[in-house]
């Protein structure tokens, strides 16, 4: 699979841009502050309906813009779809696919498989926990769009849940079976969704730990220790939890876990165990990363857990696009030339990059000059 074309109107720095791609490697060169990353963050946008740089939409949105247009072409199995999505910050966004309006803007998830490596992604292993449970989720969800729905059923839920409980102090004064009531059927509610989005994300932790541990130790060859990498799920009901049980089981751990803590949630205002509170550890041998790893070590760790997440979108039968948005320029030059060999033959790798010098040769490929808003080959 890869990406044929790019339209832009009014996301981020563009107020119009249309750039046609080719299979295999593009870099896009230019000095920082040029529109490099706003461009392949459009692609990651319509991958997960999200940003790997910003939580929220109003960011993506032209300054003096009401709305964004992003316009994605991709080919697959010798196929084009071209994808549209109008992003509305504060309102509901809008999809079309092959110019036929989508029922739900999730629709179009799925259909562009992104891989995206990035400065930020240092944050996976010295970042805080919320870092990385959305680099589960935002895999999660490319492998299982369904899983865009369930996530935010239960960010819902849970907002619901911890509105009841900081007014549980009031609530329990004037009545406090009621109160219980009406946090039980909550709680089941939060278990039910709960269930389904922990068990689908230590399922594919366990599929992407062999990737990550090959990965690593290719990267890591000669430059760092030679220990073993590893990822564990970490859950917020504790270490007594089995992490290799079924939804059915989970969702009996879940309810478990919120009625031993039922009076210090109470007391606290606050949802104390659950997914949105789960946590991955990233191990190096028999300890922690985060801490530990050195500066090197902690790259080599992000660029095999993203390496290790193409590998899982290709088991599915297609490779994802490659997105490197300014990295080379944080790794050194042994770095550099392994996650060259690893990347070679994918489908399509986009790069940013500041000056060409940054890439190796052997992945510089076609070249686009990026300046103030407008794209052209170099």
């Amino acid at each position: 699979m890869w990406v044929k074309g790019i339209r832009l109107a009014d996301f981020r720095s563009y107020e119009q841009v249309e750039v046609e791609l080719t299979p295999g490697v593009t870099t896009f060169v230019g000095p920082n502050g040029q529109g490099k990353t706003n461009l392949v963050e459009a692609i990651g946008y319509v991958s997960i309906l999200g940003s790997h740089r910003v939580a929220t939409d109003a960011p993506l949105v032209r300054i003096g813009a009401d709305r964004a247009v992003v316009g994605i072409e991709a080919v697959k199995d010798d196929r084009s779809v071209l994808i549209e999505l109008e992003i509305n910050p504060g309102k509901a966004n809008r999809a079309r696919i092959n110019r036929s309006a989508a029922t739900r803007p999730k629709d179009v998830v799925g259909i562009v498989r992104t891989v995206v490596f990035a400065p930020e992604d240092l944050a996976l292993v010295k970042g805080d926990p919320s870092d990385r449970r959305r680099f589960i989720d935002d895999l999660l969800i490319q492998r299982s769009p369904r899983m865009l729905g369930v996530k935010a059923d239960y960010d819902r839920i849970l907002k619901q849940r911890n509105a009841l409980l900081k007014s549980a102090a009031v609530a329990r004064r004037v009545n406090a079976d009621e109160m219980v009531r009406t946090l039980e059927v909550w709680d089941d509610q939060m278990c039910d969704v709960g269930a389904d989005l922990v068990a689908a994300r230590v399922a594919l932790l366990t599929e992407l730990q062999p990737h990550l541990s090959a990965a690593y130790e290719l990267i890591a060859s000669d430059t760092d220790s030679a220990s073993d990498a590893s990822m564990t799920y970490v859950s917020s009901l504790g270490e007594t939890v089995d992490l290799t049980a079924d939804r059915t089981t989970w969702r009996e751990q879940l309810q478990a876990g919120l009625e031993s803590r039922r009076k210090e949630e109470l007391d606290r205002g606050l949802t104390l165990v659950g997914p949105q509170r789960d946590d991955i550890l990233f191990s190096l041998g028999a300890g922690p990363a985060k801490g530990y790893a050195s500066h090197g070590e902690s790259w080599s760790i992000a660029l095999a857990a993203r390496l290790a997440s193409m590998e899982v979108l290709r088991s599915d039968g297609d490779d994802p696009v490659l997105i490197l948005d300014d990295v080379f320029a944080e790794l050194d030059s042994a770095r550099r030339r392994r996650l060259t060999q690893q990347v070679a033959g994918t489908d399509q790798v986009l790069i940013t990059a500041a000056v060409t010098e940054d890439v190796p040769r052997e992945l510089v490929g076609r070249q686009l000059r990026v300046s103030l808003g407008s794209v052209s080959d170099d």
